[in-house]
């Protein structure tokens, strides 16, 4: 069992009080908060070893280094990845998402080819394929949902065809809660010889990721969704994809040699990282998955599933409340409708109440036009959040409902 008290002091955040009342704080899937271990690491990283990384001689540039690339070691550890050079550092799972959109599209597919996505998508992963298929010519096939919110696995079989070249697809929605069977996505995709990207944004810190295991060709992640800092995320792919793209951006750190006639690219995985990487938010991001794992995913995910179905129960008491998505495998997300009560208002007095929820289309507008909807009201737990905090929040919605 998870020691929830003891895990909550590692978070001062949540000692904090807002409009004199405590802080409920279950807006998770948009971001974490962050314990006192990664805080401490960025001043560390910037008082004691702050020098740009792989350039210079002396002391403080080869700590830097050395701590930036057991970083990437680390990740590499964390994925189950077969080389650490399959780890390239990016800004986020939107920009690594953009550097495959981009990179793969340029070095493996030519118009007229097809990618498959999903409805379910956030807009990171439905954006840069229509940017990239205006400007090349590609064509994007959409999975259907089922009733339930789940992928439409059949249909999916059927949308294969011999110009299919790649499959992108979310882990686990950000609105709908439901974790995809990205393992049988990715066989099935094998069996046409389409690699698969997964989004894994919402799913790495509810779940034990294995690329082996998965045989995932692409998988991405950002820190901050994980207790980490933002403006740090991850790319993990097959060497004998990454080998095969054209490098994302052009500057330092990607080039092997340059000279007005011809520029020669660096190995993996620098060929991707142009510029001064975030080596102080690497070292941060390696801090909260040691955090994490520490933890263990295991008993992260068998919590935060008995939060999750706490809170469920008790919404589903609450008359004219809507729940969407009901997945026979979802995460610790619900997005949810009361009566006629806008989501907007419903999100502006549960804060006036110290809760803090997420309302809006999610980053996730297709899908809402498919529910038939403008927006949710959504929360999300983490392994910090308590039985007794969903408790106050449920009596917060009934008393917006009371009012309205």
């Amino acid at each position: 069992m998870l020691d929830i008290r003891t895990i909550r002091r590692d978070f001062p955040i949540l000692e904090q009080s807002i409009y004199g009342k405590p802080l409920i704080y279950f807006d998770n899937a948009a971001t974490t908060q962050k314990p006192r271990c990664v805080v401490e690491k960025i001043e560390q990283g910037y008082y004691s070893v702050n020098a740009n990384v792989h350039r210079g001689v002396h002391f403080l540039s080869q700590a830097a280094t050395e701590a930036h690339e057991n970083a990437r070691k680390t990740v590499q550890q964390f994925l189950n990845a077969p080389s650490s050079n399959e780890i390239i550092f990016t800004r986020g799972t939107t920009e690594a998402i953009n550097l495959v959109a981009s990179s793969f599209i340029e070095g493996c597919m030519m118009p007229g080819d097809e990618i498959l996505i999903s409805a379910m998508e956030h807009h990171s992963n439905i954006v840069p394929w229509q940017i990239q298929a205006a400007r090349k010519g590609i064509t994007i096939k959409v999975i259907p949902l089922t009733e339930t919110g789940e992928l439409d696995m059949d249909v999916y079989r059927a949308l294969f065809s011999e110009r299919t070249r790649l499959v992108s697809v979310v882990h686990i929605s950000n609105v709908l809660g439901t974790v995809n069977p990205v393992k049988e996505v990715i066989e099935i995709a094998h069996q046409h010889d389409v690699p698969v990207l997964i989004d894994g944004a919402q799913a790495v810190p509810h779940l034990n990721v294995d690329v082996q295991d998965l045989d995932a060709d692409f998988y991405t992640f950002s820190g901050h969704k994980i207790y980490g800092p933002t403006g740090i995320g991850v790319l993990y792919g097959k060497a004998s994809w990454l080998d095969k793209m054209p490098p994302y951006q052009g500057g330092g750190e990607m080039i092997s040699t340059v000279s007005f006639e011809k520029t020669t690219f660096n190995e993996l995985p620098y060929k991707f990282e142009a510029g001064t990487p975030d080596y102080i938010g690497s070292t941060a991001l390696a801090e909260a998955l040691k955090y994490v794992s520490a933890l263990g995913l295991e008993k992260i995910a068998a919590y935060e599933d008995e939060l999750l179905t706490y809170a469920t129960h008790q919404l589903n008491a609450i008359e004219g409340m809507r729940i969407f998505g009901h997945a026979a495998h979802k995460s610790s997300v619900i997005s949810f409708l009361v009566g006629h009560i806008h989501h907007y208002d419903m999100g502006m007095l549960l804060d006036r109440l110290g809760i803090a929820v997420r309302t809006g289309h999610h980053c996730a507008q297709p899908l809402m036009h498919l529910l038939g909807i403008e927006g949710t009201v959504r929360a999300s737990f983490s392994f910090y959040n308590t039985k007794e905090e969903i408790d106050t929040f449920i009596k917060g919605i009934e008393k917006v409902c009371q009012m309205f």
